[in-house]
């Protein structure tokens, strides 16, 4: 028995205040092969940005009913009210797994 999971991209997409952490608008962090997040070399990604789209993560990795409000949305915005710093979810591809590789 199997099912497919996406790879994910988080992207700032914009900052309309200013950048306390250090990110800039195309900064990113990718979550692939169901578990593992990677940011590119020489790059950082802020833990507060971090945190405020990791609860979501999983349920855009999965397939999900067209009417539900998180396949039609894909923004999140850092905690931070001086950044007023904005990510973009975006689905990347698709892996197939069998269950008994995961659990």
């Amino acid at each position: 028995m199997g099912y497919e999971l996406y790879d994910l991209r988080v992207t700032v997409e914009s900052i309309e205040g200013r950048s306390v952490c250090g990110l800039a608008v195309g900064d990113y962090f990718e979550l692939t092969e169901s578990s593992q997040v990677r940011i590119p070399e020489g790059k950082h990604f802020c833990v507060f940005a971090l945190q405020a789209a990791l609860p979501l993560l999983p349920a855009k990795q999965r397939a999900l009913a067209a009417d539900d409000w998180l396949e039609r949305d894909a923004l999140v915005c850092c905690p931070d009210p001086e950044e007023r710093l904005t990510m973009r979810i975006e689905r990347t591809g698709t892996r197939r797994y069998e269950v008994d590789d995961l659990t």
